[in-house]
């Protein structure tokens, strides 16, 4: 068994309220978020595109210039990383990030917990949506009750994440 892995293939995803705030430190730029991904790339291998900000001169200059590509409403500098023929980012190399210290920010801070948490799937990203229904919290009180929450607000934006 892996570690971090129960026998019916949950993930053990930590307490909520650890989470969540790692998240807020990942978000607000203080800090990488602190998946435990092991061999997983399901985010990847998903197509999806990378935005990358001017000021990542160390991601910018890990990455060849073709392979960049202007970023669609946004100013001048930004830039999305693209993704090959088979959906998978052309960083990822023998199944493995081939700049992971240079990654971009938005990679540093991606983590598919957020859709457990927030009680969504992401849809038309089937490899992200099994990884992500594999992550269990510890404090289900708490993550329910955020869960409860976004179910009830009718303003919550995001109900279609992904389509």
């Amino acid at each position: 068994m892996i570690e971090g892995t129960a026998d019916d293939g949950r993930l053990d995803a930590g307490a909520f309220p650890a989470w969540l705030a790692g998240m807020r430190r990942a978000l607000r730029g203080e800090a990488d978020a602190d998946v435990p991904c092991g061999t997983c790339t399901a985010c990847c291998t998903s197509s999806q595109f990378v935005h990358i900000g001017p000021d990542e001169a160390d991601t910018l200059a890990s990455i060849p210039a073709e392979l960049l590509f202007p970023a669609p409403l946004l100013p001048l500098g930004h830039v999305v990383l693209g993704y090959d023929e088979r959906g998978h980012c052309p960083m990822l190399l023998d199944g493995a990030c081939s700049i992971y210290e240079h990654r971009p920010r938005t990679c540093r801070t991606y983590d598919c917990r957020v859709f457990p948490a927030a009680g969504l799937v992401p849809e038309g990203k089937p490899a992200i949506a099994r990884q992500a229904a594999r992550w269990q919290f510890d404090d289900d009180v708490r993550h329910d009750a955020v869960r409860s929450l976004l179910a009830s607000d009718a303003s919550w934006p995001h109900r279609d994440v992904g389509k």
